[in-house]
């Protein structure tokens, strides 16, 4: 009997207007809107590939070890064509700089693209699946009941020898049947287009975290069918059914999201933690000028740093703490002071490093009990919407949440790690080509190259798995309770 039901209930889905309107809706916005997405991925490949070559040849410009500025870029994720998440929101460029550890913060966003073209948004496919197919699935499930009751068909229903628990569960299966074929559909589609796109290759994890994707897509849309026919269940009228869904609809996927993190401040003011690290900082600096002064007052340097009494004909550059010095030809009468000096070198570059890791781990202790414990309050509050739990599910698959660009941050932190070892093994600070070319220019042959790599899709899959759960217990509710109410109304 449920396999009749099931049956009749495809059937009745399939030559409806809705599964047209929902076949031609769904494949004209995700694959009309893939060939935009794949164009700007494109373009935002080959504005990776001219950045990096142009900070390569700045880096290799460098005549001495001090004048080095090295800038590494983010890679553009293909998958991200699926779920933008944060990759369009954060920078792409971080500077690597020995004297200062990068956090999130230090991302900016330096591109040598049309700055106009960020004004035209573009949404990505999981977008168009969390507003249009939650719409649709409401759609298929407001007069699931309550048009039978209408009807009588129900009372018809009821009158064989089949149980109301198998009459929910048949519609349930049938109309999520026939969402999926949209869906479905419009994905295969999808794919073949990535296949044709030169910029894009995909691997087999890749592949593995669209399918959490699709899997994900799945329960999002069961969640709104429950609620459309546990709506449909309440009711007794498809027009009341119908303006209560819409209703839900409008609140959970278009006003609590913004609302919860737009209105509601659970963390506070949070100036004084602000406030409390600057001056935190501010005494490391202290007391790195003070060790900078108890080293010269034992050294024959004479004069103000960064220069001394040093005479020679070059460049010098400051900014800030950053000494950039390249003395194409020292005077004759200050050769005697360059031991010195480089001993000088020797100890402020060391003296930096160890002050900017006392203040990376200020800063990072700010951003955890400031911004980072925003957001994840914001994102907590955010998740009583499904709609919300759909977008951090999808993203959290894809890579392109908070934890994928932490991961990006630690990838850049490790290599500045690796450009200091670099540095150290070269001897680099108390060299003389640290500060001269005189005796000629470094040779940056060997210089670390950047590699940054998405983690594993296990991770990514365990970064997924608290969303795409709560999402499966809203269904487990929504049907239980339309069940408990389903067997208790008289026909």
């Amino acid at each position: 009997m449920l396999h009749t039901l099931i049956r009749q209930e495809i059937l009745g889905h399939l030559m409806s207007a809705r599964f047209l309107a929902a076949v031609v809706i769904t494949l004209l916005l995700v694959v009309a809107n893939t060939v935009v997405l794949i164009d700007a991925h494109e373009n935002r490949v080959a504005s990776y590939s001219q950045q990096a070559k142009v900070h390569r040849e700045k880096a290799v410009a460098a005549e001495t070890y001090s004048e080095l500025k090295l800038f590494v870029e983010r890679p553009p994720n293909p998958l991200s064509l699926l779920s933008a998440g944060l990759e369009k929101r954060l920078g792409t460029t971080v500077e690597i700089y020995h004297g200062e550890v990068p956090t999130i913060s230090s991302v900016s966003a330096r591109n040598l693209e049309n700055p106009y073209l960020n004004l035209f948004s573009q949404i990505d496919l999981v977008s168009i699946f969390q507003v249009v197919l939650s719409l649709l699935a409401l759609l298929f499930a407001y007069d699931a009941i309550a048009g039978d009751w209408e009807s009588g068909t129900l009372r018809l229903v009821i009158s064989h020898p089949v149980g109301r628990g198998a009459i929910l569960l048949g519609k349930y299966i049938a109309a999520m049947i026939c969402l999926l074929l949209p869906v479905l559909m419009s994905l295969l589609i999808v794919m073949l287009q990535l296949s044709l796109a030169s910029s894009i290759q995909l691997g087999t994890t890749d592949f593995l975290r669209i399918g959490g994707i699709v899997a994900t897509t799945i329960v999002y849309l069961s969640v709104f069918y429950l609620i459309g026919l546990l709506i449909s269940t309440m009711t007794r009228r498809t027009a009341t059914s119908l303006m209560l869904c819409m209703f839900l609809w409008v609140i959970l996927v278009l006003v609590y999201p913004n609302w919860s993190r737009f209105t509601l401040n659970p963390v506070g003011d949070m100036r004084p933690e602000r406030q409390s690290a600057y001056q935190q900082v501010e005494q490391i600096w202290e007391e790195v000028d003070r060790e900078e002064q108890r080293f010269l007052a034992n050294s024959p340097l004479e004069g103000e740093p960064p220069r001394f009494n040093i005479g020679y004909s070059g460049s010098s550059s400051s900014s800030g703490r950053r000494y950039g010095f390249n003395m194409t030809k020292v005077n004759a009468d200050s050769e005697p002071s360059l031991p010195h000096f480089q001993d000088y070198q020797a100890f402020i570059g060391t003296t930096h490093i160890r002050a900017a890791e006392k203040i990376g781990l200020i800063n990072e202790q700010r951003w955890a009990r400031t911004s980072i414990r925003q957001a994840t309050w914001d994102e907590r509050l955010m998740k009583f919407s499904p709609a919300s739990l759909y977008t951090f599910a999808t993203s959290a698959w894809v890579g392109t949440d908070i934890d994928g660009m932490l991961d990006f941050v630690g990838a850049v932190q490790a290599y500045r790690q690796i450009l200091i070892d670099y540095l150290h093994d070269k001897d680099a600070f108390a060299s003389r080509r640290w500060f001269a070319s005189d005796q000629g220019a470094v040779d940056w042959w060997d210089l670390p190259q950047f590699r940054f790599a998405p983690v594993d899709v296990s991770e990514n899959a365990q970064r997924a798995l608290m969303d795409v759960s709560l999402l499966f217990v809203m269904n487990l509710v929504l049907f239980m309770v339309s069940f408990l109410i389903f067997i208790k109304v008289e026909v």
